[in-house]
């Protein structure tokens, strides 16, 4: 027989609070878990002639990117499995992670929807967004008959 020495002070493993918490399908079907979603950051930026869009998005590849603009909304879509295994003598060792997010924006009316145009270099989404040009109208008096 081994005796063990219990302190009363409440310890993280010992008193199984917490592996209750994690043992059970209640932590991961949990609402608050099913809200959690990595969302990447973004930057607009608004310039006389356009808005630019920079997104955080390192490890990607252009591939993985669906966007599409419609009925004036732009959505940012992404998308990535990855797999890797590597066998060695005495063991495997396998990796698998699923990265997916959505990012959608209400463009401004005066934005050229047929023209924005994105590009991916060094983890980062840039979108350019040209505005249209703006047609500068003289106030003109009009005179009452």
């Amino acid at each position: 027989m081994t005796l063990m020495k219990r302190s009363s002070f409440p310890s993280l493993f010992n008193e199984g609070w917490l592996t209750d918490f994690f043992d059970n399908d209640r932590f991961f079907d949990s609402d608050l878990m099913k809200r959690v979603q990595a969302v990447p950051a973004v930057n607009v930026i608004e310039k006389d002639k356009e808005f630019e869009i920079e997104l955080a998005a390192p490890g990607l590849t252009k591939k993985d990117f669906n966007i599409t603009v419609e009925s004036g909304i732009l959505t940012i879509a992404c998308e990535k499995e990855f797999e890797k295994e590597d066998k060695e003598k005495n063991f495997t060792r396998k990796e698998y992670s699923y990265t997916n997010f959505t990012r959608s924006f209400t463009l401004p009316e005066n934005v050229k929807m047929d023209k924005v145009d994105a590009k991916y270099e060094n983890g980062i989404l840039k979108m350019i967004l040209p505005k249209e040009v703006e047609v500068k109208v003289k106030p003109k008096a009009i005179e009452v008959h």
